[in-house]
């Protein structure tokens, strides 16, 4: 009965926690109050994602080096 209740917990916990981010990602993409305005993201945003996907590219080569060490 433990295993049971358990399983239909996790279930409801998974439904509710996907709905939640994919209400907060619609929000966020949305144009307008709270996304980017008029669909054109800011100086400071484009900015920031490019940061971004610079860090990321240094992190997978940082991991990629540290793989070919530990070899």
């Amino acid at each position: 009965m433990n295993g049971i209740f358990g399983m239909l917990a996790r279930m409801v916990t998974r439904r509710a926690m996907n709905w939640g981010v994919n209400k907060g990602i619609d929000r966020m993409s949305r144009s307008g109050k709270g996304g980017v305005p008029n669909g054109q993201p800011s100086a400071a945003a484009k900015k920031q994602a490019k940061d971004m996907r610079q860090a990321v590219k240094r992190a997978r080569q940082a991991a990629r080096i540290t793989r070919r060490f530990g070899r």
